[in-house]
């Protein structure tokens, strides 16, 4: 990473700085929302999952965002410190606690993983995946799918508020903005065109998770 491009934060006026990153910060926000909405939508419109697949989606929901606080608490730890040790001139360590987060944010979501796929029956019943025999099946292949795209996810949405500590909100904000897309476009193909059902929903969902990371790390290695 590298930090010639947050000169303006000395210089310009405090007022225009919190304007400059709060806007994009809110989008982003916004836009990782978008994921259980689109996926509900589309899930909603197909004939063949309807309502059990909006209940199924529902059941998984509090797990992504189990999730997501994790990345969250991750990301916005190391952006403060980052800020704060750029603001001193001490750019070494801004870089030693960007090295951390990475890795703390890879183990935790590689343990994350392996605690939902191994208790994935446990712990969608404790959400009421048991409902019925339909959401259930539904939830547990959706689930699966997205235990599997946790890490990408949770690297994604980790970085987010690093890249814009760094300086770049609009970058920070666009490589969420990508992933929405892919989800948006891929979600109507894999559930309408390949009928892939709750399979479908979750893969287009983790492309776009993947897409996020992969511009993180790309970001992260210029």
């Amino acid at each position: 990473m590298d930090q010639k491009s947050n000169t303006f934060l000395e210089t310009q006026p405090i007022g225009r700085l919190m304007a400059k990153y709060a806007v994009p910060c809110v989008i982003s926000l916004l836009v990782a929302a978008l994921y259980n909405i689109v996926d509900q939508i589309f899930i909603a419109n197909a004939d063949y999952l309807g309502s059990y697949g909006n209940a199924a989606n529902t059941v998984v929901f509090p797990l992504t965002v189990a999730a997501l606080s994790i990345a969250v608490m991750i990301g916005d730890g190391c952006c403060a410190f980052v800020s704060i040790s750029l603001g001193a001139g001490r750019k070494d360590a801004a870089h030693k606690s960007i090295g951390s987060a990475v890795l703390l944010c890879v183990c935790a979501s590689l343990v994350l993983t392996a605690l939902y796929l191994l208790l994935q029956e446990p712990i969608l019943t404790l959400f009421g995946g048991r409902v019925n025999a339909e959401t259930f099946r539904h939830a547990k292949e959706y689930f699966f799918w997205i235990s599997l795209g946790v890490p990408f996810n949770m690297f994604g949405q980790a970085m987010n508020p690093i890249i814009r500590s760094d300086g770049s909100p609009k970058f920070a904000m666009a490589s969420t903005l990508a992933g929405a897309l892919v989800n948006i476009v891929l979600d109507p193909v894999f559930i309408f065109v390949f009928r892939w059902g709750m399979m479908g929903a979750a893969v287009a969902t983790v492309a776009g998770q993947v897409l996020t990371a992969a511009l993180s790390v790309w970001y992260l290695c210029t």
